[in-house]
């Protein structure tokens, strides 16, 4: 089931599609322009940068990026990571920079303004206070590329093996910037799938990352596609199944995704992602 910004606030048949399923798609939330915003600040961002020093790959499936520490000290900073089929010889680096980002984390939603304008509003205090959030807060942010032809498979996890605090309470807001479908990569969920056990916990310890099996019970078919046009809003549960294939099609699929967690909640030290020099925030300033 899919609404439209004019059915906010949020209703009871969002609410109850939410908490039934796990997700809940919201169409027309940003606009064009403002994705188009995005878009062209991103393509400033990488041109700006000189990546022949750090070539960090970000590789969802094989996970060896966990103990790299240009990845672990990214929570309160904007670093870039690269696709795993990414070429990444001087040459190619020099003369192909836009299309080898897998993506840029993890404190846009901070430090740039331009994101900071797309990511801080009212309307999405609204919302994550209307799912059950009293103080949320704004963990993390990530611009995702999905490139033409290398963007990488995101194998089925859930948010909160990640992102973890007591009581459980990560969200994500996964914003379509481009047409999001079945040939470029979109979202596939698992319908209701966050009402089944936490599997996993993604634990620091010592600058070094281990992940721990908590249950061996498999995770359901993602047996949707969201399939989404430019502007959409996705929301997350932190413990919905979810998954994206490589992207073997000639089209990106950009995309950016704010965590969000619980001001109340704990937020537990071992989390991979730590805000040494930014104190965590909300949607709007208060």
């Amino acid at each position: 089931m899919r609404f439209n910004k004019s059915n906010l606030p949020i209703s009871n048949e969002m609410l109850n599609f939410w908490n039934e399923n796990g997700y809940l798609i919201i169409e027309n939330f940003k606009t064009e322009e403002e994705c188009d915003s995005l878009i062209e600040r991103s393509i400033k961002l990488i041109e700006e940068q000189d990546f022949f020093n750090q070539k960090s790959v970000f590789d969802t499936v094989s996970q060896s990026h966990n103990d790299d520490s240009y990845f672990l000290e990214s929570g309160d900073k904007i670093r870039f990571f690269f696709e795993e089929k990414a070429v990444l010889n001087d040459e190619n680096i020099k003369s192909n920079k836009q299309y080898i980002v897998n993506k840029i984390g993890h404190a846009l939603h901070d430090l740039d303004d331009n994101f900071i304008q797309f990511s801080k509003n009212d309307d999405l205090d609204k919302i994550a206070k209307a799912i059950g959030f009293e103080y949320p807060q704004l963990l993390q942010s990530m611009y995702i590329f999905k490139q033409p032809k290398i963007g990488g498979e995101v194998v089925c996890h859930q948010d909160s093996t990640f992102l973890i605090t007591e009581p459980e309470s990560t969200v994500g807001f996964w914003f379509a910037l481009e047409d999001a479908n079945k040939e470029n990569g979109c979202l596939q969920v698992a319908s209701g799938g966050h009402k089944g056990p936490l599997r996993k916990l993604f634990k620091r310890d010592n600058n070094k990352m281990e992940m721990i099996e908590l249950s061996n019970e498999p995770f359901p078919e993602t047996d949707t596609f969201v399939e989404v046009k430019k502007g959409s809003l996705v929301l997350l549960h932190g413990r919905l199944p979810h998954y994206s294939c490589e992207n073997k099609s000639s089209k990106s699929r950009h995309a950016y995704t704010l965590h969000v967690i619980e001001g109340k909640s704990k937020y537990l030290d071992y989390n991979w992602l730590q805000r040494k020099n930014l104190k965590t925030g909300g949607f709007v300033d208060v």
